[in-house]
């Protein structure tokens, strides 16, 4: 098994807004903004190849936004930059042939479809890859509250409806048969129903996507949430158990918006606060 971070098309978005009820003076220390108010996010992916199989953690956001929401939301570069970092590696768009969501917001499924395009509708960017995401956030997509109606995009879901190459996980389904023993799932309820959390037995030692539970560094800290939470307390306490496993089994966090740290290790100090440790600015485990 080889795991490789890799780059989707990265964002800016109001940091005020990623930090929570985190104060300004602390956060722009961890994340500095520009004259918009606006951080820089990664959207990374992770890149799996397990034998003859390629498998991806997430997509990103993609660049399928038409040309003002692609400024409204930040996106960086109209070129979709996951298929290009894949044919840096060799690999093309048909060879992937899972790609795992740990829920369904445009920064992480919008790389799915192709990029935008003034004279063509858009089609899924993966012709051949089965796509797996958890019940509850395939049906927080299919009808989304009004909190969170503008995170998702209808016709991504209509296009995964008609191919016919989804895999739906069973609420609290642990594994997955499309993926095998080596792949396994948690959840969190606090950022948005059903997020799913995607834990691999890497050649490293487990690593766990965490997604938007916590999305990068400085969110290790427990008392760090974003305003995009829909229930910041629980989540607080979800990612105190999420960590605490990272620790006692020695293992690894993946960080999807970081715009620095692909990975690190936890550590608890002699007060019992989490942090990073070991951070890896980007991860290629395995190599042949």
């Amino acid at each position: 098994m080889r795991l490789r971070s890799i780059h989707g098309n990265g964002q800016r978005l109001d940091g005020g807004a990623m930090f929570g009820n985190c104060p300004r003076a602390l956060w722009e220390r961890w994340a500095p903004a520009d004259d918009q108010h606006r951080i820089e996010l990664a959207c990374r992916c992770l890149l799996i190849e397990d034998g003859d199989r390629k498998i991806l953690l997430e997509t990103g956001i993609g660049s399928f936004f038409e040309p003002k929401l692609r400024e409204r939301f930040g996106v960086q570069s109209a070129e979709h930059r996951l298929l290009k970092e894949l044919a840096g590696m060799g690999i093309a768009p048909e060879e992937i042939d899972l790609i795992v969501l740990s829920h369904m917001h445009f920064d992480h499924a919008g790389g799915l479809l192709t990029a935008w395009s003034e004279d063509a509708a858009p089609r899924l960017a993966f012709p051949r890859a089965k796509v797996i995401v958890g019940a509850e956030a395939w049906a927080r997509a299919k009808d989304p509250h009004p909190r969170d109606r503008a995170s998702f995009i209808p016709a991504l879901i209509e296009l995964l409806e008609e191919g016919e190459r989804l895999e739906i996980l069973e609420p609290g389904a642990t594994r997955s048969a499309s993926l095998g023993e080596a792949f396994s799932f948690s959840y969190s309820e606090g950022h948005t129903p059903g997020l799913t959390l995607t834990r691999v037995e890497g050649p490293e030692g487990p690593i766990t996507f965490m997604g938007d539970l916590i999305p990068g560094v400085p969110w290790v800290h427990l008392p760090i949430t974003m305003g995009y939470d829909r229930f910041p307390e629980r989540l607080i306490d979800e990612k105190r158990v999420m960590l605490e496993r990272v620790v006692e089994e020695g293992g690894w966090a993946f960080f999807t918006h970081d715009p620095e740290v692909a990975a690190s290790r936890v550590e608890l100090d002699a007060k019992g606060r989490f942090g990073a440790a070991d951070a890896r600015a980007e991860i290629d485990w395995g190599r042949a």
